[in-house]
């Protein structure tokens, strides 16, 4: 049995500006199991975000080491990490960052560039992952512009998870629904990475949530400097 965690983090410092004394995020030690689900959370510009573009391989630390399931990022060449996060990494944004004159299928197929799949088995992935996030498979040829919010909510579900990663990320994707369709939402993404077996990262400032998710990070312990405690 494999026991490597998803995510290791050791004595990781990240700054915007290299020559600041303070740290943004300070990590002394890290670590998710594979499977868990984790929920994020923190006042605006406490560095949820920037948190989860070090675990993208977006930014990279000035010191320390962030590892996912035995890859160390800050051993990757830039296009490594590009590819890595491409076959191993889906990411959710806020604002979903679909390209609006695109096709829904075009959107979903950029995702899938670089895991080189069979293309009659990423069609039938596609449709079945639109059926499971209840969307219309016949809206796989409109231009992502005339999506509804929720519709281009769900379609950002899609193209994360159409590579099968091992990590899911998310970043704040409620802050636009309602409270039902929001926890509709979140059902149906719980649901998905259970079946995919897949560890979930999510941030929001909303703690509502936080009891859907099988733990639960506060940024802030990250913030302070010479923290020396697991989170």
């Amino acid at each position: 049995m494999n026991s490597r965690p998803a995510i290791q983090i050791e004595n990781c410092q990240f700054r915007y500006q290299p020559d600041s004394d303070k740290a943004l995020l300070q990590i002394a030690h890290w670590q998710v199991e594979k499977g868990e689900t984790i929920f994020v959370f923190g006042p605006s510009g406490s560095g949820k975000s920037t948190l989860l573009n070090l675990l993208g391989g977006i930014l990279l630390p000035q010191q320390g080491s962030i590892t996912l399931d035995d890859v160390d990022l800050n051993q990757l060449s830039h296009r490594q990490r590009d590819a890595y996060r491409a076959r191993h990494i889906g990411m959710v944004f806020q604002r979903f960052n679909l390209i609006p004159y695109l096709t829904v299928l075009e959107n979903i197929q950029l995702a899938s560039h670089f895991s080189h799949q069979d293309k009659t088995l990423l069609r039938q992935r596609i449709q079945h992952l639109m059926h499971e996030l209840q969307l219309d498979v016949n809206i796989l040829n409109q231009p992502a512009s005339q999506l509804s919010v929720g519709q281009q909510q769900r379609v950002a579900i899609v193209r994360a998870l159409i590579n099968q990663p091992q990590l899911l990320i998310v970043d704040e994707p409620t802050s636009a629904l309602d409270s039902d369709a929001r926890d509709s939402f979140i059902s149906l993404l719980l649901n998905q990475v259970a079946s995919a077996k897949a560890t979930l990262i999510f941030v929001s400032h909303d703690r509502g949530l936080a009891p859907h998710f099988s733990r639960q990070l506060d940024i802030q312990t990250f913030v302070e400097s010479g923290a020396q405690h697991a989170v």
